[in-house]
């Protein structure tokens, strides 16, 4: 695989019509003299900022919906997202140890995961989505915090070509979008360094035995869901990609708390994609989401 071309042609996008227009808009905001916070919400501070300056701001951030990772806070203007990213995050955290460390996150989406491990102090990071659009608010929020952080618009499938491995990979809500898992989990660990780990989050079907839901034709009304498992088939589609000590660090129900319609996405969420009258089954029939959170190893 050419990864080189793979790139060109997501520069190509970025570079052109009305990506192209907000590249510059962002570039346009100038050098902003702030302080950033890497907490739940990650909060951007200014000394000084006009009100022209910041409805330039806020004009930008709203071209950039739909926001799903965060949320974000720039002066006053709260960015609402989607998701509650800190409950995941937050579930992490205390199985992380990234001092020091190269560190991956596969499908980062706009990098509020990657923000939130500055904190654990990696000595690289290198973020993986190939969504120009969710890459565009990345390099909105990191023209105000000016970290260090790698963007690549490149997919979980180029990771074995990558110029260089990972100590850590993290790869969350990835998996059941994928038509081939296992060949997903090989990819992700030819990109580990030697006694590298992966942490790892799918939805899955709390039931015993090495089964998975295959829906027909959505789930959740998600089209592009392949395979839903039950922990047991996780484990086993792990184990024949190589990988060892499979460890669950957490399994959550997803609930309305968590994932939510706000005006910063303009279209449907969670309350959305369940039973109007059985929150337990998806509007499919299916059960609903549940997630687990597994680290491992090679």
């Amino acid at each position: 695989m050419d990864i080189n071309k793979a790139r060109k042609a997501k520069f190509d996008e970025l570079n052109s019509g009305k990506n192209l227009e907000i590249s510059r808009a962002i570039e346009a905001l100038g050098d902003l003299c702030c302080e950033c916070e890497f907490n739940d919400t990650i909060n951007i501070k200014f000394q000084n900022l006009s009100a022209e300056k910041k409805e330039e701001i806020y004009a930008l951030a709203k071209s950039l919906k739909p926001w799903r990772k965060g949320p974000f806070k720039i002066d006053n203007i709260f960015i609402d997202t989607e998701w509650q990213s800190f409950i995941k995050f937050n579930l992490l955290a205390p199985h992380l140890n990234l001092d020091g460390k190269s560190v991956a996150d596969v499908g980062c989406n706009n990098g509020y995961y990657m923000f939130r491990m500055l904190n654990f102090t990696p000595k690289k990071m290198v973020g993986f989505d190939p969504s120009v659009h969710t890459a565009l608010q990345f390099k909105f929020i990191n023209h105000f915090a000016k970290t260090n952080i790698a963007y690549e618009m490149l997919g979980v499938e180029h990771l074995p070509f990558f110029e260089s491995k990972f100590d850590t990979i993290f790869c969350l809500g990835v998996i059941y979008h994928r038509s081939d898992p296992i060949k997903m989990l090989k990819e992700l660990k030819s990109a580990l360094n030697p006694g590298g780990e992966v942490f790892l989050d799918t939805m899955y079907i709390d039931m015993r035995g090495e089964f998975a839901l295959s829906p027909k034709n959505t789930y959740s009304k998600i089209p592009n869901i392949y395979f839903v498992p039950t922990i047991d088939a996780l484990q086993g589609w792990c184990e024949r990609a190589k990988f060892k000590d499979f460890e669950i660090l957490a399994t959550k129900q997803t609930d309305t708390s968590e994932q939510r319609k706000t005006p910063w996405i303009d279209g449907q969420s969670l309350q959305n994609f369940l039973d109007p009258n059985d929150s337990a089954k998806t509007i499919e029939g299916y059960p609903a989401p549940k997630r687990v959170y597994v680290k491992i190893k090679i």
